[in-house]
């Protein structure tokens, strides 16, 4: 395949067809999931955890609260809701990664730029992340409700979720948290790929190593693994206030607890303190930094194996 200077002195390839970014970043999606969302669940079950645990009651950390999910409600609770996720990996990761590739070009015909560099990098991942919360909110609400351990037993499982929703709330409640899902994903991936782009110019040349395909992996991994963690780094706080609008059910005439993004992460930063924004830090941390570098990893194998095959 070939490729063109990416800023960096590595060589960037050139950008496939839409069909093939697609299909790259949907199989990276999925695979990351099957290997990470128990921590997903995990994350989410701590951030909707208000205050600390008590006589035994609550989770007092990531290993606790795998302990006592797996003690109490089975292993098969740590795979709950991954119906939804599953569905949504597919459009949500392709989109991610085709979105990216497809700034990348846009913002630099606009800036008059001839290659990619470190803003344009963090300003076409925000514009990917922007572009791919369209698609998650009503993903993410289900997963959610599915996970939250208060409202998991009214659901019967992903359809049911649906349906009831649907019709307790409305329509529209599947776009609940819509604009905290936007301000999350922005966050996170303009610090993942503004990190990859940064890292990958640090790292060694692939072309010119001995084994260049050993080599590119390695800086896929590293990239990924630091992009995934900066990435989360700056955007828990926001997954802390999405999860906690999301688990809650409207109720007409009740003006909600949380509502939108910001003044939410100034309710839980005065009520629980600032430490409480970074709920399920660690969690997330285990899932996304090595989750990161999956992606990435998976993604860049897809297409090459892809732009092969045309």
């Amino acid at each position: 395949m070939v490729g063109k200077n990416d800023g960096t002195g590595h060589e960037r390839p050139q950008v496939l067809p839409f069909r093939y970014q697609f299909a790259a970043g949907a199989v990276a999606g999925i695979s990351e999931i099957l290997v990470m969302y128990p921590l997903d669940v995990v994350k989410t079950r701590i951030q909707l955890q208000h205050g600390r645990a008590v006589d035994g009651e609550g989770y007092n950390g990531v290993w606790d609260c795998f302990r006592k999910i797996i003690r109490n409600e089975g292993v098969s609770r740590l795979y709950r809701g991954i119906t939804a996720p599953i569905l949504m990996e597919v459009p949500k990761r392709a989109i991610k990664f085709s979105a990216n590739d497809s700034f990348a070009p846009f913002y630099q015909r606009i800036f008059s730029t001839p290659t990619l560099n470190q803003q344009l990098a963090v300003l076409t991942g925000a514009s990917a992340g922007a572009t791919e919360s369209l698609i998650v909110v009503p993903f993410e609400l289900l997963k959610i409700r599915l996970q939250d351990k208060t409202s998991a037993s009214r659901y019967n499982g992903l359809l049911d979720c649906l349906v009831k929703v649907v019709r307790q709330e409305g329509p529209l409640a599947l776009y609940n948290g819509f604009e905290a899902t936007l301000w999350r994903h922005i966050v996170w991936n303009a610090g993942y790929f503004g990190c990859i782009f940064q890292v990958r110019a640090q790292l060694p040349n692939p072309t010119t190593s001995s084994n260049p395909r050993r080599q590119k992996t390695v800086n896929d991994l590293v990239a990924g693994f630091v992009g995934g963690v900066v990435g989360t780094t700056f955007n828990t706080p926001l997954d802390v206030v999405k999860s906690r609008i999301q688990s809650v059910a409207k109720v007409p005439g009740v003006r909600p607890k949380y509502a939108w993004a910001w003044p939410s992460l100034g309710v839980v930063a005065r009520e629980e303190g600032f430490k409480a924004l970074y709920k399920g830090y660690v969690a997330k941390i285990l899932r996304f930094g090595p989750g990161g570098g999956v992606l990435l990893v998976v993604y860049s194998a897809v297409l090459d194996i892809l732009g092969k095959v045309s």
